[in-house]
This record gives C-alpha cells, structure tokens and sequence, in this order.
C-alpha cells in the first residue's frame, strides 16, 4: 500500500494535508503492514497518547473511532500509538522519534514532505509490548439526572447529596 494513496483518503476525511496527518498516516500504514486489518468492530484498538491530527488518519484508514469503543485517547500530549490486534493477540507501540526533523526550522510543508517520503520505522520508535488490551465497548443503560434531567450513562452519574447527577451538575453545585 502506498503512503500517497492512503494520504489522499486521510485527507478527503481530515480536510487538509499537515505533518499529524502524515504520521498518522505512517503510523497506520506500519499496523496494516504487519498484519493488522481495518477494524469493522473491535478487532483493532488504539490507544492514543494526543488529541492532534494523526488521530483522524488512524480512524479513516483502520476502522478505529471513539463511536466503537475501539479508539482510546489519553491525554498525555505525546506522539505515542499503542495497537492492540485481537486477532493475532500482538499488541506494538509507536513512538515519534525526538529526531524525526534534526531539530532543524522547518516549515510546514517541509516537514509533510520529509514525513511523506518516509517509511514508519524511519520516523516511529517501535516496540512489542505486552497484549493487554481495554476492554471491549459496553452499551449501558442511561437514567436521568436529577438536576437537569438529561439522560446520563447510569455508571457516570454520581451519587450526590442522596441525588443521582451527572458530572456537569454535580462541578457545578461543588463550586456554588
């Protein structure tokens, strides 16, 4: 699979061209290329470590959407890609290289075409780690806030002053 075509389909969903779209794009090219498929449910997960551009490209090109419950995001602002492939049981984590632009003032476009003209393993510390993946996507039931009475995911109400709240209401009476 080429980096090219797999760029296009990234950005017909993200909008635009950038350099987090092309290591998203690497990123998923590497998990494809070593046996990983699209993920049609929860085959494939993710856990992401930054909430930037490459995330789009991981979910166009491998099936993996917050809406599955087969894409995990911690915030830690951190180019990291955790993959977890319950098929083959292989789980590998991807982590931008410090080195990828030689600390060198590049420009936007200058950084797409290094990161375009690149393989994964050019750009991405890779490392087998441990298969332990989240766990799969639970549906649950939701109940009303007692407060504002919007429906709730009933394990995300809190119990509260003998009341079940959900979060916005319950920040909003702890800081009255």
């Amino acid at each position: 699979m080429e980096t090219k075509d797999l760029m296009e389909k990234a950005v017909r969903f993200h909008g635009h061209i950038c350099p987090g779209l092309a290591m998203g794009v690497l990123a998923a090219k590497y998990v494809l290329e070593h046996g990983s498929k699209y993920s049609h449910d929860e085959e494939l997960v993710v856990v992401v470590e930054n909430d930037n551009c490459s995330v789009d490209a991981l979910q166009v090109i491998l099936g993996t959407t917050y809406g599955k419950g087969n894409l995990i995001h911690n915030d830690y602002g951190k180019n990291n890609y955790n993959f977890y492939d319950r098929n083959n049981k292989k789980a590998v984590k991807l982590a931008l290289k410090a080195s990828i632009f030689k600390n060198k003032k590049l420009t936007r476009d200058e950084k797409i075409q290094i990161l375009m003209n690149s393989k994964p393993e050019d750009i991405f510390n890779i490392y087998d780690i441990k298969f332990d993946p989240p766990g799969m996507a639970e549906s649950e039931d939701s109940s009303p806030c007692e407060i504002c009475g919007e429906l709730t995911m009933s394990s995300r109400l809190m119990f509260y002053n003998d009341s079940d709240i959900c979060v916005p209401c319950y920040k909003k009476l702890r800081s009255e």
